[in-house]
């Protein structure tokens, strides 16, 4: 697994090229930190290809091999950044003599960090194909999350964005960090660009926007009923070669859980948000990835009382449940809206609270690459059985009923664009986000 280090984050990077580099934490352990690192690893446009984790349920060692991921883009990966945004997320050291009990009493125990400021974007501009996806990207390479959008269309062809932002850099307050902003706006929408305003977000408008209009029965049976979804993935695809199983017999302090699986964007991601999210512990994780695209993982895992997963009906359910993510970690539906045809992307959201990252970016680049023009566009989040999901919804405007071949063209473009299929190879991620 490599050699202990006294530096939380080392980046080592490749000897050659095609080879992984080789990112290393080593921290005190906290809950959820795996499935944290994991996100930003995607964040940055990288797969992992190895990894190794362990923790005695007070320090933790992780090891990631990671490769920009196939169609990433020409750019260099900004290691640097990447750094730092995994040592913001790794909690600080007790100083000699110091245990978590002394820390808290001290107050010195690392805080939730507070919720970062929310800011509003405002865009007019003249329409034109791909100005969502471009907008989208400048939003990315700035470091700024996207946390709500709400973008429409006018007659006369002016478009009207409204983007609720957050910037991981937490400057957005300041003068320099808005005009760094609209220099990279203006650079990228040029005559199209009529306006740019970005403003602290009033209080009382991000809940109007959060409430968006319900989906229909029909669809909520299309996108969430699990044993529809697994019937229709496995009837298009012939195959779900999916396997999950939990073993007892090795261990005798810890339940095995082993995943055999094809390889998809975010794929280490979800396991971890899965078993984040179930209230299981990893003691011990191993991930490899072949070059044919197929995974194997192992994790020895502990419930949060610390014995092991011994109640068959707690097993079943997860293994139903890591199955279901790994089958379909995104659901994608093309729907009639009235006149309208709409496109729906749903993904779960954590229990922290966070959705999946760079979701908007794939749905607009998969739009932009099929030569589709979005005439409204909106995200908003739907509590399905007692479960959140972050549901992006994107309207194509009045047209002639669309095709049942290019509907499929639509859904498949989108899909593989989310779940990094190869026939989008040729087109990029944010170079610098």
């Amino acid at each position: 697994m490599g050699v202990p280090s006294d530096e939380v984050v080392q980046i080592r990077h490749a000897d050659a090229a095609g080879d992984p580099a080789v990112v290393t934490v080593s921290c005190p352990d906290k809950t959820g930190l795996g499935c944290d690192l994991c996100r930003v690893v995607l964040l940055f446009g990288l797969s992992v290809v190895k990894g190794d984790m362990s923790t005695d349920g007070r320090w933790c060692y992780i090891v990631l091999w990671v490769l920009p991921r196939l169609g990433r883009g020409r750019g260099p990966v900004p290691w640097d950044l990447l750094k730092d945004r995994l040592l913001q997320l790794c909690p600080v050291a007790a100083p000699f003599g110091f245990d978590a009990a002394c820390l808290a009493a001290a107050g010195l125990q690392d805080a939730a960090p507070p919720a970062p400021q929310l800011f509003l974007l405002k865009l007019r501009c003249f329409d034109r194909m791909g100005l969502l996806h471009d907008v989208t990207r400048v939003l990315c390479e700035l470091e700024f999350t996207i946390r709500r959008v709400k973008v429409s269309t006018t007659p006369d062809g002016s478009v009207l964005d409204l983007f609720f932002i957050t910037d991981a850099r937490e400057l957005l307050h300041t003068k320099c960090r808005r005009e760094e902003a609209y220099d990279k706006l203006e650079s990228v929408l040029g005559d199209s660009l009529t306006s740019r305003e970005i403003d602290p977000a009033p209080e009382d408008m991000l809940p109007r926007l959060q409430a968006c209009a319900s989906l229909t029965p029909a669809v909520m049976e299309q996108m969430f009923n699990m044993d529809l979804v697994e019937e229709q993935y496995i009837s298009t695809r012939g195959d779900d070669n999916i396997s999950v199983t939990v073993d007892n017999s090795l261990s005798s302090v810890h339940t095995l859980i082993q995943i055999q699986c094809g390889d998809h964007k975010g794929l280490l991601y979800d396991i971890m948000r899965t078993v984040k999210d179930c209230n299981i512990q990893i003691s011990y994780g191993r991930f490899y990835a072949s070059q044919n695209r197929r995974c194997d993982v192992d994790l020895f895992v502990v419930q949060s009382d610390g014995k092991k997963i011994l109640d068959q009906q707690r097993q079943g359910s997860l293994c139903c449940r890591l199955r279901m993510e790994l089958l379909r970690p995104l659901r994608v539906a093309l729907v009639n809206r009235g006149p309208d045809t709409e496109l729906l992307v749903a993904n779960p959201v954590e229990v922290s609270g966070k959705g999946r990252p760079l979701v908007f970016y794939d749905i607009t680049l998969a739009l932009k690459n099929l030569q589709k023009r979005i005439f409204l566009a909106e995200i908003g989040r739907h509590v399905v059985e007692d479960r959140e999901w972050e549901v992006y919804r994107v309207h194509f405007g009045e047209e002639q009923d669309l095709s049942s071949s290019l509907r499929s063209k639509i859904v498949d473009g989108v899909t593989s664009m989310l779940m990094g299929k190869p026939q989008f190879a040729s087109s990029g991620y944010p170079q610098c986000i």
